[in-house]
């Protein structure tokens, strides 16, 4: 690939210039994290309403510290984003208007190609297949694995240690004793990016 397919941030992020992030004022990455070419995250869908307690003596249009921020779409360490998937916050009408809550992925959380993700919350060690579909405010906990072509109904909680198939999804089994190394991805976030070769004679 050309030098410079991706560009690291300090935190270790590999993040494509192929890669669409939208509002990345308010995607948060935790650090070594990959996100591929064509994957777009939609950080401008934020929460609209301005929350009730954070205007007490703040100093208008500031940044907000951590907690004060508008943050759209947090993402943990580790996390392998997918050739043209989208990342998506939830949306929904709250007291008479229309707005996006959060999206929380957890750590090590490899999203396939081509998968839609508007989940509320994805946990720890979370391996989604390729062509998903996680509905809006699907919560998926640690340790699960959502297969290839899944469709996870929105507001649909699959708790820990599940495995997942469908349209819609349903638990078709669960992760076997032993079976959590798989969901390691530190090898998967050494083999992407701009690594260099080291010098020859």
């Amino acid at each position: 690939p050309p030098r410079g397919e991706y560009i690291e941030t300090d935190t270790g992020n590999k993040v494509a210039r192929k890669a669409t992030l939208v509002g990345t004022q308010n995607i948060m990455l935790g650090g070594k994290t990959v996100i591929q070419p064509d994957v777009m995250i939609r950080g401008d869908l934020a929460r609209t309403i301005p929350s009730s307690h954070s205007s007490a003596g703040g100093s208008a249009g500031g940044s907000g510290g951590p907690g004060g921020s508008n943050t759209a779409v947090a993402i943990g360490r580790y996390c392998f984003l997918s050739r043209g998937c989208c990342l998506r916050p939830p949306g929904r009408v709250y007291k008479g208007v229309f707005t996006h809550m959060p999206l929380r992925l957890g750590d090590h959380v490899y999203i396939g190609p081509g998968t839609v993700v508007q989940a509320a919350q994805i946990g720890n060690h979370v391996h989604i297949g390729a062509k998903v579909v996680i509905g809006e405010f699907a919560i998926i906990k640690d340790y699960v694995k959502v297969l290839d072509g899944s469709v996870v109904p929105p507001n649909m909680v699959i708790p820990s240690f599940s495995i997942v198939a469908g349209q819609p999804a349903r638990i078709i089994g669960e992760i076997p004793e032993g079976g959590i190394e798989a969901f390691e991805l530190r090898e998967l976030y050494k083999t992407v990016g701009n690594n260099p070769v080291p010098a020859t004679g």
